[in-house]
C-alpha cells in the first residue's frame, strides 16, 4: 500500500509543477520574466466578440491579487501579455480597440494621456496575424514597455498612462467584465 501511495504522489507532484494554464488553446506560462523581474501568473481569460476567441489577456503580478483597482494603481511591476488567437485580429482593429477602451478607462477624459495613447499605438504598425504576442509590462522608473513577440517595440513614461492602460482590462468599466474576473483569478 505505501508503494502505490508514493508512487501516485510522485506522479501528482511531478504533473503539478509541470503545469501550465492553457486558454483558448494559448499555452501560458506559470511565471514570466520581464526586465529581470519574476512575476507570477494570476489569471488569463478570453476576449470574444460575436462568440468568436479574438485573444486571451493574461495578468502577471509580483503576487497574486484579485483586486482590479489595487493592480491599475499600483507603482510595482506587472504585465498584461495578450496573445492573438484570431485572424480577425487587426491593426486598425486593435487601435478602434483601444481608443474605445483608452475613453471607458478615463472616463471620457484622455486629453492629458493624448501624447502617450498615440506613442503607444506607433508600437502597433506591423501587420497583426493570429499567434502573435503583446506584452505591456509596467516597469518603476521606465514606465510602460512594450513587446511584440518578444520583441521591445518601445516604452511610454507615466503612472497615469499604466493606470489608463491597464484600466481597460481591469478598471471599474473594463472592455470586457468576463475578461476582467479571470485576469483577476476570480
Amino acid at each position: 500500500m505505501k508503494k502505490h501511495f508514493f508512487t501516485f504522489l510522485i506522479i501528482f507532484i511531478t504533473s503539478y509543477v509541470g503545469a501550465q494554464t492553457t486558454v483558448s488553446g494559448v499555452k501560458l506560462d506559470e511565471t514570466i520574466t520581464v526586465e529581470g523581474k519574476k512575476l507570477v501568473f494570476n489569471g488569463a481569460g478570453t476576449r470574444e466578440k460575436w462568440w468568436i476567441d479574438l485573444y486571451v489577456g493574461s495578468l502577471y503580478l509580483p503576487k497574486k491579487s484579485t483586486n482590479g483597482t489595487e493592480v491599475v494603481n499600483s507603482t510595482e511591476m506587472a504585465a498584461i501579455k495578450l496573445d492573438v488567437v484570431s485572424g480577425m485580429v487587426s491593426s486598425e482593429k486593435m487601435m478602434s480597440a483601444l481608443d474605445e477602451g483608452f475613453l471607458k478607462s478615463t472616463n471620457n477624459n484622455i486629453e492629458p494621456i493624448k501624447n502617450d495613447i498615440v506613442k503607444f499605438k506607433s508600437f502597433f504598425n506591423e501587420k497583426f496575424k493570429k499567434g502573435d504576442s503583446f506584452t505591456f509590462a509596467n516597469v518603476p522608473g521606465t514606465g510602460v514597455v512594450v513587446y511584440k513577440n518578444g520583441v521591445k517595440k518601445g516604452s511610454v513614461d507615466g503612472q497615469n498612462f499604466k493606470k489608463a492602460l491597464f484600466g481597460i482590462w481591469l478598471s471599474n468599466n473594463p472592455a470586457d467584465k468576463d475578461l476582467k474576473k479571470s485576469m483577476l483569478g476570480m
